[in-house]
């Protein structure tokens, strides 16, 4: 079941805490390859909105203390189209490459939730569902791809697909 209900989109915070400023050399193959990712993103089927400031990206937005953890924020139709983007398209490469650029991340870095089509998510309230996942663990107000609720907060029931595990371990 993909959760679809017109009336509803899902929004996805994810973040990390990257290897060093934007700027420096460990981040270089990952900044250069920020347009193509997210004109990957924005051209693949469900995609509706995403966090970005003029430059054409988020990663000036900084959130947290630490000025290392970057945000990225998003709105898709529903779980299908954002799993189908997420694990089986060109996406999925840059994940396999994740540790070359970010440190490995011990607390909650992804979370999910339904918020009415039309919706654009604040960077402080993608802030709060992720320490609500942390805090509660998955409820319907913030879940993450293993646990889904559906938009009147039921648990999605299903198996998980082989291609649908995360390429970046």
């Amino acid at each position: 079941m993909s959760g679809l209900d017109l009336r509803f989109h899902l929004a996805q915070v994810n973040i990390g805490r990257a290897r060093g400023e934007m700027t420096d050399p460990v981040m270089a193959d990952f900044a250069a390859a920020l347009p193509e990712i997210n004109a990957l993103a924005e051209g693949s089927p469900g995609f509706v909105w995403r966090l970005q400031t003029e430059d054409g990206d988020a990663t000036a937005i900084r959130p947290f203390e630490d000025s290392r953890i970057l945000i990225n924020l998003s709105v898709w139709t529903g779980l299908d189209a954002l799993r189908g983007f997420v694990f089986r398209s060109g996406h999925a490469g840059y994940m396999r490459r994740r540790r070359e650029w970010f440190e490995r991340f011990e607390r909650v870095y992804v979370a999910l939730w339904w918020v009415p089509a039309g919706h654009r998510p604040s960077v402080a309230e993608a802030v709060d569902r992720l320490a609500h996942l942390e805090a509660h663990g998955p409820t319907a107000h913030a879940f993450g791809f293993a646990t889904p609720f559906d938009p009147g907060g039921l648990p999605i029931e299903r198996e998980a697909a082989a291609d649908d595990t995360c390429p970046a371990v």
